[in-house]
């Protein structure tokens, strides 16, 4: 079974988000998204700055097995990229919700993470 870490907000598309109480937050891919993907080779971000809106893609990540977009859960602009992915792609496969993490944003619509699950919902959608 997938790790799915009870502090953190899931959406549909199987991306995370760890909210601060300051109005940042941080995204990455579900374990069970890199799981179904396979070894990672690449990922490809948005540069530091990128405004995005929820449900916008993002980015893609890229596996021995295919390529897939990855999907805003929440709208906000770019801070920092995880500098690890570039040199380390399957940094991802290793540990999702720690180092590999993919951005970090601030929020401009906090309001939006109550539309993505909580880990029981998103446990739920998977089974």
């Amino acid at each position: 079974m997938s790790q799915i870490p009870a502090d953190l907000r899931y959406a549909k598309s199987h991306e995370w988000v760890r909210a601060a109480t300051d109005g940042t937050a941080i995204v990455g891919i579900t374990d069970f998204a890199q799981a179904n993907l396979g070894d990672i080779t690449y990922v490809q971000l948005p540069k530091p700055g990128a405004t995005l809106a929820a449900g916008q893609v993002f980015g893609v990540v890229e596996s021995v097995k295919a390529a897939s977009d990855l999907y805003m859960p929440v709208s906000g602009t770019v801070t920092e990229i995880n500098p690890a992915l570039v040199s380390a792609p399957e940094t991802v496969n290793k540990s999702p919700y720690e180092t590999g993490w993919m951005l970090k944003l601030k929020l401009t619509a906090t309001a939006e993470l109550a539309a993505l699950f909580d880990s029981a919902a998103y446990e739920k959608m998977l089974m």
